[in-house]
């Protein structure tokens, strides 16, 4: 995949410390992302930042950079996918839940400074990026004891603050970086609240006696009502595909994406690392009642149940929360850390629609986080900053 123009750089880092910020092949990002400790940054590497996602977001040209030491071996990594904007042929730069650093290192700045050097030759006006970093933590506890009229998830003190997250987000600061949806800046394109079930040092016991009594109850009911679960091919996208037409319909949103963008994702995150993506369904007499996207992160460490589909009949027979158990169990049984169900809506409120979600969720017993979040800066002055508002205006157009 073609890439913008860029300046070349030195092969050597100029001064002791110093960072070589360089492209790299595909293949050899993928590697890196794969071998164990090969990311140092505590959420690990998102799905969004292996090579193969380029191949599934239409429109966008990338590449693949590397940060290497003084003895140039490859210790971080980042893909960056770039937007042109109509009618100009400069490009807005995004690194979608990355890039993938050390970035408990004091000095971040050996990170940063290549790559915006590297971002500025390539004729990109600005730059966005979501470190792969939780901020606060609410346990499914807390967030049922806070359930009110008018409440939100931002009203409750949390649980816990994670220190790291926390530093980075004021170190982004001080280097002029902006939050999306503060200070004018565009919304998230990657949700910042998600909702996390750990799985780590826990055993199949202890996962079915996290969920809550509802949750246990559903499942018993689905495997009483005769619901099968399994793992089906990418023949069975399009009925999946069908299915979430009627889930948005049903639920009041729209993704927007249509069964070629499901099917690049299948076939190019597979062709990457066999297993990548994953099709469960949940059958009851032979008809498809659920389907769920699952996608495993390059160095097993995480899951993430991505898109959710379900019909609008036999919902009596719980096919949902029999998939999502079987999944949970398989993810727990391939020794993941954490089985990632993404975006929750930050509503507490019980008479709203959109607390349903977030109440279905919580019944896994997991936490809801608030990552880091998507962070912006524009990289070359007023002009630049001009270019920046007329992409924000040409995305949320999108």
């Amino acid at each position: 995949m073609t890439t913008p123009q860029r300046s070349e750089r030195s092969a050597v880092p100029e001064a002791p410390g110093a960072l070589l910020l360089r492209p790299i092949p595909p293949a050899v990002h993928a590697a890196f992302l794969r071998a164990p400790g090969g990311v140092a940054a505590p959420g690990g590497v998102s799905f969004l930042q292996t090579p193969a996602w380029a191949r599934v977001k239409a429109g966008w040209q990338a590449e693949s950079l590397g940060w290497l030491d003084e003895r140039q071996r490859l210790v971080g990594a980042a893909l960056v996918l770039y937007r042109q904007l109509p009618g100009s042929r400069r490009s807005f730069a995004y690194l979608p839940e990355g890039p993938g650093l050390d970035w408990a290192d004091p000095r971040l700045e050996r990170w940063f400074d290549p790559l915006l050097e590297h971002l500025r030759g390539t004729g990109a006006f600005a730059v966005r990026m979501g470190p792969p970093l939780a901020y606060r933590r609410w346990s499914a506890r807390t967030l049922k004891d806070a359930t009110g009229p008018g409440r939100r998830i931002g009203d409750v003190l949390p649980d816990l603050v994670e220190p790291l997250g926390a530093v980075v987000c004021d170190r982004l600061r001080d280097g002029g970086w902006r939050r999306c949806g503060e200070d004018g800046q565009g919304a998230d394109a990657q949700p910042r609240l998600v909702f996390e079930v750990p799985l780590s040092g826990r055993g199949l016991d202890a996962l079915w006696t996290g969920l809550n009594q509802e949750w246990r109850r559903n499942v018993k009911k689905a495997a009483k009502s005769g619901v099968l679960t399994g793992v089906e091919g990418p023949e069975t996208l399009p009925a999946f595909h069908r299915l979430l037409r009627i889930t948005e319909r049903r639920d009041g949103f729209a993704l927007g994406r249509d069964l070629a963008y499901y099917q690049r994702q299948y076939e190019a995150l597979n062709a990457e690392r066999a297993g990548a993506v994953r099709l469960y369904t949940a059958r009851h007499q032979g008809e498809l009642l659920a389907a769920h996207t699952l996608v495993t992160a390059p160095d097993g460490g995480r899951v993430w149940y991505q898109t959710g589909a379900s019909a609008d009949h036999r919902r009596e027979v719980r096919p949902s929360n029999a998939l999502q158990w079987r999944m949970m169990c398989d993810a727990l049984a391939a020794g993941a850390a954490v089985y990632d169900m993404r975006g929750v809506p930050d509503d507490l409120d019980p008479g709203s629609r959109a607390h349903g979600l977030l109440r279905w969720k919580l019944g896994t017993g997991g936490d809801a986080v608030e990552t880091v979040g998507e962070w912006e800066l524009p990289l070359q002055g007023a002009v630049n900053k001009t270019l920046h508002r007329a992409m924000h205006a040409y995305l949320a157009r999108r």
